[in-house]
């Protein structure tokens, strides 16, 4: 069983909801929708599960055109970010509910709703109400009652997105592991790239309604085709900067030059835009050949044991994500090194011309 997408368009008001997706969605897969918020990820899953007519396109199902079917006539079901659960039923009877409604024997159901109760670990909740039960207790019920139905697709668009940093990580991995062992499709919809790297299987980066890039996300995050997916797997957002290369050197505006023969070899001589990631610059060389930036610190932003250090030269801001606490004041003038091994390099359009070098396999900052 295999979702496909062709040619899909979705225009609301005369603006790109969704715009020429073609993707599909193998049997047995876990799958990844990774872009920021109005990327197009939940007008994505809405096209899918039918809650939403598609303006053109095509969207089959095992090979069976169900663009035009109803939301009630696709086995599909999808867990929400908000915890949508039913106040007046209790656990068990949540669970329970979309069985009864096919019709489905006193005896299975009771079979299927302890099963899946006990894979999510809620078995001991079942005869209370949603109100009693803690957020990620509520959510861990939202998934066991799209669970149960054994639907051939779930959806799940950012379902751990209100939940606390531990529960996320716990919840994210029991999703993962619950999927090894089933043959439906399973589309998890998420705003941060860490989830994607941490869910594995395969990611399709979406922007403004369209599809940039699809494939596993390591290696997105190590290559990504453009600007935007660039910036996506950066958290802080990827520094960007405008330069030029030439035959002898390469220049970042007024900022700093560099030689360019042992850096860049094989590029063009002309205008660019260069990015790295915060956490790839540092207050130290590494070695000779860092290019080396004088700046001034903006503020120093501490985040449990991380800093983020915010500077500027001139209209040239920068932020650095730095290990451990660092106080530093406002105005501080400081250097900042920058690996050219680290940088991308995009043209014009913002299309990857260079991606960093992968020093090891444990360089994923």
């Amino acid at each position: 069983m295999s979702l496909v997408l062709e040619k899909v368009f979705r225009h609301v008001e005369g603006i790109d909801h969704l715009h020429d997706i073609n993707i599909e969605f193998k049997p047995g897969s876990f799958n990844v929708l990774l872009g920021r918020t109005l990327a197009g990820k939940t007008s994505l899953m809405r096209a899918i599960a039918g809650l939403d007519k598609v303006t053109s396109g095509k969207v089959s199902i095992d090979g069976e055109d169900v663009t035009g079917l109803s939301v009630q006539k696709r086995n599909i079901s999808m867990v929400y970010q908000q915890f949508i659960n039913y106040p007046n039923l209790t656990v068990y009877d949540n669970i329970a509910s979309p069985l009864k409604l096919s019709g489905t024997p006193a005896a299975e159901i009771k079979k299927r709703v302890y099963e899946t109760a006990n894979m999510l670990h809620i078995e001991s909740f079942l005869k209370r109400y949603p109100l009693e039960l803690s957020g990620g207790q509520q959510q861990r019920t939202a998934m066991a009652r799209a669970l149960v139905k054994d639907a051939q697709i779930i959806l799940f668009d950012e379902p751990l997105v209100n939940l606390d940093y531990k529960l996320r990580e716990e919840l994210r991995q029991e999703l993962r592991e619950l999927f090894k062992a089933r043959n439906s499709i399973a589309i998890y919809a998420t705003t941060e790239a860490n989830e994607a790297l941490a869910l594995g299987g395969t990611t399709s980066l979406l922007h403004c309604g369209r599809l940039l890039q699809s494939g596993p996300a390591i290696e997105q995050y190590h290559k990504p085709i453009n600007l935007h997916a660039a910036d996506l797997y950066s958290e802080p957002p990827i520094n960007i900067f405008r330069g030029n290369i030439s035959e002898s050197q390469i220049s970042f505006e007024n900022y700093a030059s560099f030689p360019a023969a042992n850096n860049f070899p094989s590029i063009a001589p002309g205008d660019y835009s260069f990015g790295i990631r915060p956490s790839h610059i540092s207050l130290v060389p590494k070695n000779g050949s860092d290019i080396e930036l004088s700046v001034k610190v903006d503020v120093a932003e501490i985040s449990a044991s991380e800093t983020f250090l915010h500077v500027a030269n001139n209209d040239l801001q920068m932020v650095l994500q730095l290990s451990g606490v660092h106080d530093y004041r406002t105005n501080t003038a400081v250097n900042i090194y920058l690996p050219p091994e680290k940088l991308f390099v995009f043209d014009p359009l913002g299309k990857i011309i260079k991606a960093p070098s992968i020093s090891g396999a444990g360089d994923h900052q």
